[in-house]
């Protein structure tokens, strides 16, 4: 029986997706004022679960019970109704509107003469109580705004408050775009939320965060619980261990560069137009570079610009050798989702996937096979739509166009959005793998300890490199004071 402070109870919720047993008999409870942590791996049910619950997803069985009553033809808009709100791993703004007509969108009560300005002022209200200093205009076009700042409006319009109420609001990885410091400010507004008595729910491959913010944890395993206890019940190492991933091990760092390596050819070289003063990007053959600094300061930028960049060129930018992009924001820049998840894989090989004249099915499928057993890639069938996949499936995908190209140089756009941990201990060392063959690595995170596998990472501040750190000096502290220096330091 639910607790008597239940507010949410789903009771043996099932679902499939044609061969894939998404769901498998989920009992799924939610109490008033409490934080609960949802972790396992990709394709472990959480973001199913969770669409179930706001109505995005019809279950094939089970029932949802909220605040005592037994829901049927539940759907978004009861669940906006009844207080529920789900900020998702996609991000679901509509990319052509402004970020008020956005709030609209969650907010029918918001017409009549002057609607506008009490969106914009109502989403501009809750962006400063949650982002201070975010830099976000009621009237900027939702579409131009960087995937970070996308995130935070997309956060922010789930915690506003009009007529209808709001008890639970349902957060699918919210900090995988934003930076140390933004990612800090949000769920310090959680906990606050919390303890005044909303609920929420907390879905991150980031243990450090679940460990931190949450009440109870809820782990997930092939579409079913198979552990709810109070946070107080894991540490980090307990919480793999219950996933039933990887070990709870930390494989060790690459070693420092040798003396040859730094005299190894020059891969990649930059520097602001602007960049009086400013330090020079270097990478060299085998080397992985990080990227680091607050989001939107320039990192992403300078990866298309070497992505856009002909080998051979030189001036501020010079690249030696073909590239190949591993896109953080996947729905925009990385799928393609009208293919298959073999196509998907293929497009950037096509040239060796070739049989005379035309592509050989039996070579891209070859391929996708290879990579799915390397990475991981948890499908059925790889002739399925890629949209068939978990996000963080997804971007294992992205990760094997990549890496089975014939690309030296590949570039990573915040790659680990929304990917386990599991999965990132083994795409690291696959790229620590890669980096001893002599391809070259640079790697945009806005994870501080993912930096730890970089040989060297340089922070950006509006557009320019203000910083160049060894390993030794990647901190968290480090970096965001370089961040906030007011000169290059």
């Amino acid at each position: 029986m639910p607790a008597a402070d239940t507010i949410i109870e789903l009771q043996d919720v099932a679902k499939h997706y044609g061969a894939v047993r998404a769901l498998d008999g989920v009992t799924f409870t939610v109490s008033a004022g409490e934080c609960i942590g949802l972790v396992g791996h990709n394709g472990a049910g959480k973001s199913t679960l969770m669409h179930v619950l706001a109505g995005t997803g019809i279950p094939d069985q089970g029932s949802i019970t909220i605040n005592g009553t037994l829901q049927s033809g539940y759907s978004v808009q009861t669940a906006h109704r009844l207080g529920v709100r789900c900020v998702f791993q996609e991000l679901s703004l509509c990319p052509n509107l402004t970020v008020a007509e956005n709030t609209r969108i969650s907010h029918a009560e918001l017409k009549g003469w002057g609607w506008s300005r009490r969106a914009a002022a109502l989403i501009m209200g809750k962006l400063d109580e949650i982002f201070p200093g975010h830099g976000i205009d009621a009237n900027d076009v939702v579409g131009d705004l960087a995937i970070g700042k996308r995130q935070m409006v997309e956060v922010a319009r789930a915690f506003t408050l009009t007529d209808a109420p709001l008890q639970l609001v349902i957060l699918d990885e919210p900090t995988s775009s934003l930076d140390a410091h933004t990612a800090a400010q949000l769920l310090a507004y959680v906990r606050r939320s919390v303890a005044g008595g909303l609920s929420c729910i907390l879905i991150s491959h980031l243990l450090g965060e679940i460990l931190e913010t949450a009440n109870r944890i809820v782990v997930m395993r092939d579409g079913k619980v198979v552990a709810s206890e109070a946070v107080s019940a894991f540490d980090r190492a307990r919480l793999v261990a219950t996933m039933g991933g990887a070990a709870a091990r930390e494989r060790a760092a690459p070693a420092a560069l040798a003396g040859d390596q730094q005299s190894a050819p020059v891969m990649v070289s930059a520097r602001a137009a602007d960049g009086d003063g400013a330090a020079e990007l270097v990478a060299h053959a085998g080397e992985i570079i990080g990227l680091a600094g607050l989001a939107g300061h320039g990192q992403t930028r300078l990866l298309l610009e070497i992505f856009e960049t002909p080998p051979g060129r030189g001036g501020n930018l010079s690249v030696a050798a073909p590239v190949a992009l591993v896109a953080g924001d996947r729905q925009t820049d990385g799928i393609f989702p009208l293919w298959s998840i073999a196509d998907n894989i293929g497009i950037r090989s096509l040239a060796r996937l070739r049989r005379g004249l035309l592509l050989s099915r039996e070579l891209e499928t070859g391929m996708a096979a290879d990579w799915q057993k390397r990475i991981g890639i948890r499908t059925p069938d790889l002739d399925n739509n890629i949209l068939s996949l978990s996000g963080g499936n997804q971007q294992k995908a992205l990760f094997a166009r990549a890496l089975g190209s014939d690309a030296k140089i590949i570039l990573m756009d915040d790659p680990m959005r929304g990917v386990d941990i599991g999965t990132k201990l083994e795409v690291y060392e696959l790229i620590r793998e890669e980096a001893r063959r002599g391809r070259t690595f640079l790697w945009y995170t806005t994870e501080t300890e993912e930096l730890g596998n970089c040989d060297r990472a340089y922070v950006f501040r509006n557009g320019r490199i203000v910083a160049a750190l060894d390993r030794s000096e990647l901190t968290e502290e480090k970096i965001i004071q370089s961040s906030f220096a007011e000169a290059a330091s």
